[in-house]
């Protein structure tokens, strides 16, 4: 079902988000990050914690954090790679990503450390987990892990969704939305499917929406692979998995 949009578009939306948030440093053990934290403009509804892509922190993930604070949340975008450390040559990307993807321990630690710099910071306790590309299998690997408290929910636009080996969903995961693209070559439709069966098996709540035509990185604004209808409609399926896990009081 389609889902009723705001009154803007969402590039409208992103090119006029007032830019009320700052850059957060913070450390964990003995390495430095740098992190982005849009306070909600009211009484936050909750908190949304944002994985980047495999490029690292950029103006994306900070334009995707002033639109949720303009909605009343408090957003906190987090940083796996390290301060300075923003990738640009596809090679290097890969490298990054790599280093936590055979490191999935660390790849936890220092989500779970970017979630308790967002509440030190005073970003409200209740939680929505997002994430693009690479941080939405980071989200599903939090999700697994169980290790995160007061999250309400996870969301992964065009994510990786492989499950490792010995890895699996509990019975008492929060909801799960699942944003994929049709045409995605990155990620095929065999790994949407055997993450249905999982989740099913597992009896988790979960929605995962495909959007026809749409290619792997599709909510990318200004870039090649940008699909308008298809971010549109994942993000208006966000917006109500927001509504529902984290309801005005």
């Amino acid at each position: 079902m389609i889902r009723p949009l705001t009154l803007l578009t969402l590039a409208a939306l992103a090119g006029t988000a007032q830019a009320d948030g700052r850059e957060i440093d913070y450390r964990i053990n003995d390495e430095a990050f740098t992190g982005y934290f849009a306070p909600a403009d009211d009484e936050p509804r909750g908190t949304v914690l944002i994985i980047h892509d495999w490029d690292g922190l950029t103006d994306y993930e900070r334009r995707r954090a002033e639109m949720l604070a303009e909605r009343g949340y408090d957003a906190f975008a987090l940083d796996l790679y390290g301060q300075g450390n923003r990738p640009v040559e596809t090679e290097a990307k890969k490298a990054e990503t790599a280093k936590l993807y055979q490191d999935r321990e660390r790849m936890r630690a220092l989500t779970l450390a970017g979630l308790a710099e967002a509440r030190d910071r005073g970003a409200a306790v209740p939680t929505v987990v997002m994430g693009y590309c690479f941080g939405g299998a980071v989200v599903l690997e939090l999700a697994r892990s169980a290790a995160a408290e007061d999250v309400h929910g996870y969301a992964t636009f065009h994510g990786g969704l492989a499950t490792p080996e010995g890895q699996g969903y509990a019975d008492d995961t929060a909801p799960i939305l699942v944003a994929h693209g049709g045409a995605d070559a990155s990620i095929p439709l065999e790994d949407v499917t055997a993450l249905s069966r999982q989740l099913e098996d597992a009896g988790v709540d979960y929605e995962i929406e495909i959007y026809s035509g749409a290619p792997h990185a599709f909510t990318v604004f200004d870039s090649d692979r940008y699909q308008q209808r298809a971010d549109e409609r994942s993000w208006s399926a966000f917006l109500s998995l927001l509504d529902e896990v984290l309801p005005r009081q």
